[in-house]
Protein backbone atom coordinates (compact mmCIF):
# COMPACT_ATOMS: atom_id res chain seq x y z
CA UNK A 1 0.00 0.00 0.00
CA UNK A 2 1.43 3.38 -0.98
CA UNK A 3 0.08 6.59 1.20
CA UNK A 4 0.81 10.17 0.22
CA UNK A 5 -0.23 12.51 2.11
CA UNK A 6 -0.53 16.53 0.49
CA UNK A 7 -0.45 18.67 3.54
CA UNK A 8 1.67 16.78 5.71
CA UNK A 9 3.66 19.66 7.41
CA UNK A 10 0.45 20.87 8.65
CA UNK A 11 -0.76 19.87 11.80
CA UNK A 12 -3.54 17.44 11.20
CA UNK A 13 -1.14 16.09 8.75
CA UNK A 14 1.31 15.27 10.93
CA UNK A 15 -1.12 13.73 13.37
CA UNK A 16 -2.01 11.31 10.58
CA UNK A 17 1.23 10.78 9.52
CA UNK A 18 2.23 9.81 13.43
CA UNK A 19 -0.79 7.55 13.42
CA UNK A 20 -0.20 5.53 9.96
CA UNK A 21 3.32 4.90 11.39
CA UNK A 22 2.35 4.19 14.75
CA UNK A 23 -0.23 1.58 13.38
CA UNK A 24 1.76 0.42 9.87
CA UNK A 25 -1.13 -0.49 8.28
CA UNK A 26 -3.94 1.22 6.83
CA UNK A 27 -7.80 -0.97 6.52
CA UNK A 28 -5.84 -4.27 7.20
CA UNK A 29 -3.20 -4.12 4.26
CA UNK A 30 0.53 -3.08 5.46
CA UNK A 31 1.38 0.51 4.47
CA UNK A 32 4.64 -0.03 2.48
CA UNK A 33 5.57 3.27 1.73
CA UNK A 34 4.36 6.46 1.79
CA UNK A 35 5.17 10.23 -0.16
CA UNK A 36 5.06 13.42 2.60
CA UNK A 37 4.12 16.44 0.99
CA UNK A 38 4.27 20.20 1.86
CA UNK A 39 5.21 23.44 1.01
CA UNK A 40 8.41 22.88 3.49
CA UNK A 41 9.17 20.01 3.84
CA UNK A 42 7.67 17.38 6.09
CA UNK A 43 9.06 15.35 9.05
CA UNK A 44 9.10 11.78 9.38
CA UNK A 45 8.37 9.82 12.58
CA UNK A 46 10.86 8.02 14.39
CA UNK A 47 10.36 4.38 13.49
CA UNK A 48 8.23 4.67 10.75
CA UNK A 49 7.68 0.94 9.64
CA UNK A 50 7.32 1.73 6.20
CA UNK A 51 9.81 4.22 3.43
CA UNK A 52 8.70 7.07 3.53
CA UNK A 53 10.15 10.23 0.98
CA UNK A 54 9.05 13.76 1.93
CA UNK A 55 8.61 16.59 -1.19
CA UNK A 56 9.08 20.37 -0.18
CA UNK A 57 6.68 22.03 -3.47
CA UNK A 58 4.05 23.84 -4.31
CA UNK A 59 1.33 21.40 -5.73
CA UNK A 60 -0.31 24.65 -7.16
CA UNK A 61 2.08 24.72 -10.02
CA UNK A 62 1.89 23.30 -13.22
CA UNK A 63 3.33 19.75 -13.15
CA UNK A 64 3.87 19.63 -9.63
CA UNK A 65 0.83 17.08 -9.33
CA UNK A 66 1.76 14.68 -11.44
CA UNK A 67 5.26 14.65 -9.91
CA UNK A 68 3.81 13.26 -7.18
CA UNK A 69 1.38 11.17 -8.73
CA UNK A 70 4.40 9.11 -10.61
CA UNK A 71 4.15 6.26 -8.14
CA UNK A 72 0.75 5.60 -8.54
CA UNK A 73 -0.38 5.76 -4.59
CA UNK A 74 -3.19 4.37 -3.70
CA UNK A 75 -4.99 6.53 -1.35
CA UNK A 76 -4.47 10.16 -1.44
CA UNK A 77 -5.00 12.80 1.31
CA UNK A 78 -5.58 15.90 0.12
CA UNK A 79 -5.71 18.29 3.05
CA UNK A 80 -3.36 20.97 1.71
CA UNK A 81 -5.09 24.63 2.39
CA UNK A 82 -4.94 27.90 2.78
CA UNK A 83 -7.22 28.54 5.94
CA UNK A 84 -10.26 31.09 6.25
CA UNK A 85 -8.72 34.27 7.81
CA UNK A 86 -5.78 34.43 5.35
CA UNK A 87 -8.16 33.04 2.27
CA UNK A 88 -9.91 35.89 2.84
CA UNK A 89 -6.95 38.49 3.46
CA UNK A 90 -5.22 36.89 0.19
CA UNK A 91 -7.77 36.57 -2.37
CA UNK A 92 -4.89 35.36 -5.38
CA UNK A 93 -3.18 32.87 -2.84
CA UNK A 94 -6.78 31.31 -1.46
CA UNK A 95 -8.09 30.31 -5.39
CA UNK A 96 -4.58 28.93 -6.22
CA UNK A 97 -4.03 26.92 -3.38
CA UNK A 98 -7.56 25.91 -2.84
CA UNK A 99 -9.06 25.51 -6.40
CA UNK A 100 -6.00 25.23 -8.91
CA UNK A 101 -4.59 23.38 -6.58
CA UNK A 102 -6.82 20.84 -6.30
CA UNK A 103 -8.37 21.08 -9.61
CA UNK A 104 -4.82 20.43 -10.89
CA UNK A 105 -4.14 17.38 -8.90
CA UNK A 106 -8.15 15.87 -10.03
CA UNK A 107 -6.65 16.25 -13.30
CA UNK A 108 -3.35 14.70 -12.53
CA UNK A 109 -5.05 11.61 -11.48
CA UNK A 110 -7.29 11.87 -15.14
CA UNK A 111 -4.02 12.31 -17.16
CA UNK A 112 -2.80 8.69 -15.86
CA UNK A 113 -5.35 6.59 -16.73
CA UNK A 114 -4.90 3.30 -17.70
CA UNK A 115 -7.26 1.64 -15.24
CA UNK A 116 -5.92 3.80 -12.32
CA UNK A 117 -8.56 5.04 -9.69
CA UNK A 118 -6.77 5.67 -5.96
CA UNK A 119 -9.20 6.51 -3.08
CA UNK A 120 -8.96 10.46 -2.56
CA UNK A 121 -9.98 11.67 0.49
CA UNK A 122 -10.20 15.37 0.57
CA UNK A 123 -10.58 17.49 3.71
CA UNK A 124 -13.59 20.24 3.00
CA UNK A 125 -14.87 22.41 6.11
CA UNK A 126 -18.51 23.35 7.49
CA UNK A 127 -17.65 26.97 6.00
CA UNK A 128 -19.38 25.68 3.10
CA UNK A 129 -22.75 27.01 4.45
CA UNK A 130 -23.53 30.16 4.92
CA UNK A 131 -26.50 32.10 6.73
CA UNK A 132 -29.47 32.32 7.22
CA UNK A 133 -29.10 29.09 9.32
CA UNK A 134 -31.25 26.77 10.74
CA UNK A 135 -31.02 25.82 14.52
CA UNK A 136 -29.15 23.19 13.46
CA UNK A 137 -27.86 22.28 9.74
CA UNK A 138 -28.60 19.10 8.73
CA UNK A 139 -27.57 16.69 5.73
CA UNK A 140 -29.83 18.36 3.38
CA UNK A 141 -29.40 22.01 3.99
CA UNK A 142 -28.11 23.72 1.18
CA UNK A 143 -24.33 25.01 0.84
CA UNK A 144 -24.13 29.28 0.51
CA UNK A 145 -20.65 30.04 1.68
CA UNK A 146 -20.13 33.48 2.65
CA UNK A 147 -16.76 33.07 2.12
CA UNK A 148 -13.78 33.06 0.26
CA UNK A 149 -12.24 29.68 1.28
CA UNK A 150 -15.81 28.17 2.14
CA UNK A 151 -16.32 29.06 -1.67
CA UNK A 152 -13.53 27.25 -2.53
CA UNK A 153 -13.88 24.30 -0.70
CA UNK A 154 -17.78 23.91 -1.87
CA UNK A 155 -15.85 24.42 -5.75
CA UNK A 156 -13.92 21.53 -4.71
CA UNK A 157 -16.58 19.35 -3.23
CA UNK A 158 -18.46 19.66 -6.29
CA UNK A 159 -15.27 18.36 -8.29
CA UNK A 160 -14.57 15.35 -6.29
CA UNK A 161 -18.56 14.46 -6.86
CA UNK A 162 -18.26 14.72 -10.48
CA UNK A 163 -14.72 13.12 -10.88
CA UNK A 164 -15.78 9.98 -9.14
CA UNK A 165 -18.80 9.96 -10.62
CA UNK A 166 -17.21 9.69 -13.88
CA UNK A 167 -14.99 6.59 -12.53
CA UNK A 168 -11.39 9.28 -12.17
CA UNK A 169 -11.32 8.31 -8.83
CA UNK A 170 -12.99 6.95 -5.38
CA UNK A 171 -13.29 10.68 -3.53
CA UNK A 172 -14.91 11.11 -0.08
CA UNK A 173 -15.02 14.40 1.32
CA UNK A 174 -14.91 15.02 4.98
CA UNK A 175 -16.10 18.53 6.36
CA UNK A 176 -14.53 18.71 9.00
CA UNK A 177 -15.81 20.91 12.37
CA UNK A 178 -13.38 23.30 13.56
CA UNK A 179 -10.51 21.34 15.17
CA UNK A 180 -10.09 22.03 18.78
CA UNK A 181 -7.53 21.76 20.46
CA UNK A 182 -4.65 22.64 18.27
CA UNK A 183 -1.77 22.04 19.65
CA UNK A 184 1.41 24.04 18.49
CA UNK A 185 1.39 28.38 17.88
CA UNK A 186 -1.50 30.10 16.46
CA UNK A 187 -1.62 29.73 12.76
CA UNK A 188 -4.14 32.62 10.34
CA UNK A 189 -7.36 30.74 10.49
CA UNK A 190 -9.46 32.89 12.15
CA UNK A 191 -11.21 30.18 14.22
CA UNK A 192 -7.88 30.36 16.24
CA UNK A 193 -8.98 31.55 19.52
CA UNK A 194 -11.18 28.43 19.93
CA UNK A 195 -7.98 26.73 20.37
CA UNK A 196 -6.13 29.51 22.22
CA UNK A 197 -8.30 29.75 25.09
CA UNK A 198 -8.01 26.36 25.82
CA UNK A 199 -4.16 25.39 24.90
CA UNK A 200 -2.61 28.95 26.03
CA UNK A 201 -4.16 28.47 29.85
CA UNK A 202 -3.43 24.85 30.51
CA UNK A 203 0.58 25.38 29.36
CA UNK A 204 0.85 28.42 31.86
CA UNK A 205 0.29 31.33 29.23
CA UNK A 206 -2.34 33.87 28.92
CA UNK A 207 -4.79 33.79 26.05
CA UNK A 208 -6.83 36.27 24.57
CA UNK A 209 -10.39 36.18 23.89
CA UNK A 210 -11.47 38.38 20.89
CA UNK A 211 -15.56 37.76 21.10
CA UNK A 212 -18.06 37.45 23.60
CA UNK A 213 -18.68 34.31 25.75
CA UNK A 214 -22.59 33.41 23.83
CA UNK A 215 -20.82 32.33 20.44
CA UNK A 216 -21.80 28.69 19.75
CA UNK A 217 -19.78 26.99 17.28
CA UNK A 218 -19.08 23.13 15.96
CA UNK A 219 -15.89 21.26 17.52
CA UNK A 220 -14.34 18.14 17.04
CA UNK A 221 -10.57 17.24 18.58
CA UNK A 222 -7.21 16.53 16.61
CA UNK A 223 -7.79 12.72 17.61
CA UNK A 224 -11.17 12.30 15.62
CA UNK A 225 -10.01 14.38 13.01
CA UNK A 226 -7.40 12.00 12.01
CA UNK A 227 -10.40 8.54 12.46
CA UNK A 228 -12.18 10.86 10.17
CA UNK A 229 -9.88 10.72 7.26
CA UNK A 230 -8.36 7.27 7.90
CA UNK A 231 -12.56 5.93 8.04
CA UNK A 232 -12.71 7.75 4.71
CA UNK A 233 -10.28 5.89 3.26
CA UNK A 234 -11.04 2.49 4.28
CA UNK A 235 -15.15 2.39 4.17
CA UNK A 236 -16.93 1.09 1.43
CA UNK A 237 -17.91 4.06 0.01
CA UNK A 238 -20.93 2.40 -2.34
CA UNK A 239 -23.06 3.46 0.62
CA UNK A 240 -22.28 7.25 0.21
CA UNK A 241 -24.02 7.36 -3.05
CA UNK A 242 -23.40 10.47 -5.39
CA UNK A 243 -23.06 13.09 -2.92
CA UNK A 244 -19.35 12.60 -1.83
CA UNK A 245 -19.19 15.39 0.66
CA UNK A 246 -20.49 14.70 4.21
CA UNK A 247 -20.49 16.48 7.69
CA UNK A 248 -18.77 15.32 9.75
CA UNK A 249 -20.23 14.63 13.93
CA UNK A 250 -19.10 16.95 16.63
CA UNK A 251 -19.76 19.12 19.14
CA UNK A 252 -21.51 22.33 19.54
CA UNK A 253 -21.14 24.59 22.43
CA UNK A 254 -20.61 28.09 23.28
CA UNK A 255 -17.54 29.64 24.44
CA UNK A 256 -18.96 30.03 27.62
CA UNK A 257 -19.37 26.37 27.69
CA UNK A 258 -15.88 25.94 26.89
CA UNK A 259 -14.61 27.89 29.44
CA UNK A 260 -16.67 26.33 32.03
CA UNK A 261 -15.14 23.24 30.95
CA UNK A 262 -11.94 24.39 31.35
CA UNK A 263 -12.50 25.33 34.66
CA UNK A 264 -14.44 21.47 35.77
CA UNK A 265 -11.08 19.86 34.08
CA UNK A 266 -7.96 22.55 35.00
CA UNK A 267 -9.90 24.79 38.02
CA UNK A 268 -10.10 28.34 38.14
CA UNK A 269 -6.11 29.51 38.38
CA UNK A 270 -6.43 28.29 34.43
CA UNK A 271 -9.35 29.94 33.78
CA UNK A 272 -8.58 33.12 34.88
CA UNK A 273 -5.13 33.35 32.42
CA UNK A 274 -7.95 33.93 29.60
CA UNK A 275 -7.72 37.77 28.83
CA UNK A 276 -11.03 39.27 26.77
CA UNK A 277 -10.13 41.58 24.10
CA UNK A 278 -12.95 42.46 21.78
CA UNK A 279 -11.48 42.01 17.79
CA UNK A 280 -14.30 43.71 15.78
CA UNK A 281 -12.61 42.08 12.89
CA UNK A 282 -12.79 38.55 14.22
CA UNK A 283 -16.02 39.00 15.49
CA UNK A 284 -17.42 39.78 12.06
CA UNK A 285 -16.24 36.39 10.50
CA UNK A 286 -17.38 34.48 13.14
CA UNK A 287 -20.70 36.00 13.04
CA UNK A 288 -21.39 34.23 9.26
CA UNK A 289 -20.27 31.08 10.34
CA UNK A 290 -22.52 27.78 11.43
CA UNK A 291 -23.20 27.46 15.37
CA UNK A 292 -24.62 23.67 15.32
CA UNK A 293 -25.42 20.69 13.08
CA UNK A 294 -27.59 17.45 13.08
CA UNK A 295 -25.40 15.34 10.52
CA UNK A 296 -26.81 11.69 10.43
CA UNK A 297 -25.09 10.49 7.08
CA UNK A 298 -21.82 10.42 8.27
CA UNK A 299 -22.59 8.84 11.60
CA UNK A 300 -24.65 6.02 10.20
CA UNK A 301 -21.52 5.48 8.04
CA UNK A 302 -19.49 4.92 11.09
CA UNK A 303 -18.01 8.23 11.79
CA UNK A 304 -17.19 8.98 15.03
CA UNK A 305 -16.23 12.45 17.38
CA UNK A 306 -16.77 13.55 21.48
CA UNK A 307 -19.99 14.36 22.80
CA UNK A 308 -18.51 16.86 25.54
CA UNK A 309 -15.58 19.78 25.55
CA UNK A 310 -14.67 17.92 28.74
CA UNK A 311 -13.57 15.03 26.70
CA UNK A 312 -11.77 17.42 23.69
CA UNK A 313 -9.81 19.33 26.58
CA UNK A 314 -8.99 15.54 28.32
CA UNK A 315 -7.78 14.24 24.44
CA UNK A 316 -5.48 17.40 24.18
CA UNK A 317 -3.86 16.92 28.04
CA UNK A 318 -3.99 13.11 26.68
CA UNK A 319 -2.28 13.66 23.57
CA UNK A 320 0.09 16.76 24.18
CA UNK A 321 0.55 17.34 27.78
CA UNK A 322 1.23 13.83 29.15
CA UNK A 323 -2.14 14.27 31.31
CA UNK A 324 -0.08 17.82 33.44
CA UNK A 325 -1.43 21.55 34.03
CA UNK A 326 0.89 24.42 34.14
Amino acid sequence: MHILIIGAAGMVGRKLTERLAKDGHIGGKAIERATLHDVVEPAVPAGAPFAAVTVASDFSEPGEAGKLLADRPDVIFHLAAIVSGEAEADFDKGYRINLDGSYRLFEAIRAIGDGYRPRVVFTSSIAVFGAPFPEAIGDEFFTTPLTSYGTQKAIGELLLSDYTRKGIFDGVGIRLPTICVRPGKPNKAASGFFSNIIREPLAGHEAVLPVSEDVRHWHASPRSAVGFLLHAATMDTAAIGPRRALTMPGLSCTVGEQIEALRRVAGDKVVARIRREPDETIMKIVAGWPRNFAPTRAPALGFKAETSFDEIIKVHLEDELDGKIA
